[in-house]
């Protein structure tokens, strides 16, 4: 791993530029279709938090559980909107990761410490979500497909679900996973239709109740702040737009925000089909008693919740890679260009496992999985899903006082602020009530 010299030209430094540039994961192949940035689009839109809408909806109640869903939907895609356009609205650059979007809209330094940290906590804060979902589907399978055997403790299930990453985190760059990423967002759409599919044949429950379930006003306010960390993380695709925005090639008379755009209309369109109905039906069966993952709510039959399962584990296989791919992305641009290592297959090959090893062990410590969902989503994923791209738009573009794009996007900005303010609140109180009676590595 010998470093290398500092380069004597610019041109030596230019053409070693390109050369890493080639070698990162992210700019290194720009031949993606539209389609491609439609399943990964759902891949990372679609989360394992669809899931938990159900049991969002009941701590948020019909009225504000329906309002806060459209709403979200509707900000969500008019953020998005914004950063599909500001990726080349300098002539000639791309801004290929959303940190070199901060650092256009807030300067170098301040646009670094604003937008990576956030960013990290995201996808870092993903994949050990994910790391846990895809233990506790694993386990469930095993659980419901033989009921008599000696249950396995989730520990060994997380690194079951951990020893797949070993492998696929090798992929080099995001038109590599594309396939895994098909399989992802197809996934998705079976096992929210699975979801709402069984929900709808259960038919109502008989002792349905659709009052909010907490005893005291306060547990009902937390819970209510809690579920809007929920709804959040459920729509966090905002994270790697950009990235996949990056792999699709571009030129001045045909630039890459049209089949960038069109992928994401597609994208969005299925993700209402999968968000609305697994949400609505989901609550109207259950009412206040649906649990926080709804597959665990559906007992039988047992072969559909399996298989819906399985579905899971899959999808979230394959989101822990988007996920993960602008982090390597990261961890491999300060090795090489401040810690001057060779681009080598190597250098990767530790890199990566290091990462990996990393989030299964913090998802094994900490396996609190919805109390995790709504702290991450409130803490960081309000910020760069719901306002971070309105005020770089605001900074960028300084569109008029009280004109329709300054109105919109000050809405937006107060919306996300509140929601980054409320809902870890909610949050840390349910992680600190099942903390009391945890037991590590149980």
């Amino acid at each position: 791993m010998g470093t290398q010299g500092p380069p004597t030209s610019i041109d030596e430094k230019l053409a070693r530029q390109k050369e890493i540039d080639d070698w990162l994961p992210i700019s290194s192949s720009r031949n993606a279709k539209w389609w491609y940035s439609a399943f990964h689009n759902v891949t990372a839109m679609v989360g394992a938090g669809v899931l938990g809408l159900p049991y969002a909806m009941s701590e948020l109640g019909w009225g504000p559980g329906v309002v806060i869903m459209v709403l979200s939907w509707i900000i969500t895609l008019y953020t998005l909107w914004q950063m599909v356009e500001m990726h080349e609205m300098v002539p000639g650059k791309r801004f290929d990761r959303y940190h070199e979007l901060g650092q256009h809209a807030f300067g170098e330094k301040l646009g670094l410490y604003i937008v990576v940290p956030q960013q990290l906590i995201v996808e870092v804060g993903v994949d050990i979500v994910y790391m846990v979902t895809g233990g506790k589907s694993l386990k469930k399978f095993h659980d419901t497909v033989c009921s008599t055997c000696k249950p396995i403790k989730l520990t060994y299930f997380i690194m079951i679900f951990a020893s797949v990453h070993f492998v696929l985190s090798h992929l080099p760059n995001f038109n590599s996973i594309s396939g895994v990423s098909l399989a992802a967002a197809v996934m998705s759409l079976s096992y929210s239709t699975i979801a709402w599919g069984a929900s709808v044949d259960k038919g109502v429950q008989d002792n349905v109740e659709y009052g909010y379930k907490a005893k005291s006003t306060a547990g009902t306010v937390f819970n209510f702040f809690s579920a809007l960390g929920e709804v959040a993380f459920a729509y966090a695709g905002h994270n790697v737009v950009l990235e996949i925005q990056a792999t699709i090639p571009s030129t001045p008379e045909k630039p890459s925000k049209g089949p960038m755009w069109r992928g994401v209309i597609v994208a969005y369109i299925v993700v209402a089909l999968c968000y609305f109905p697994v949400a609505l039906i989901g609550y109207w069966m259950f009412g206040n008693a649906v649990s926080d993952n709804i597959l665990i709510s559906l007992e039988n039959p047992a072969w559909l919740i399996a298989m819906a399962n399985m579905f899971v584990v899959i999808h979230v296989i394959g989101s822990y890679q988007i996920y993960a791919m602008p982090v390597f992305d990261m961890i491999e641009t300060v090795l090489v260009k401040k810690l001057h290592f060779k681009p080598s297959t190597a250098l990767r090959f530790i890199s990566r496992n290091i990462y990996v090893a990393f989030t299964m062990f913090v998802g094994i410590t900490f396996p609190f999985f919805s109390g995790l969902l709504s702290f991450f989503g409130g803490f960081a994923f309000a910020p760069t899903t719901y306002f971070l791209p309105c005020v770089m738009w605001l900074a960028i573009y300084k569109p008029k006082k009280y004109s329709l794009s300054w109105i919109a996007n000050w809405i937006c900005i107060i919306l996300g602020l509140l929601l980054m303010i409320l809902a870890p609140i909610g949050a840390l109180r349910n992680i600190i009530i099942e903390a009391k009676t945890y037991e590590f590595y149980s």
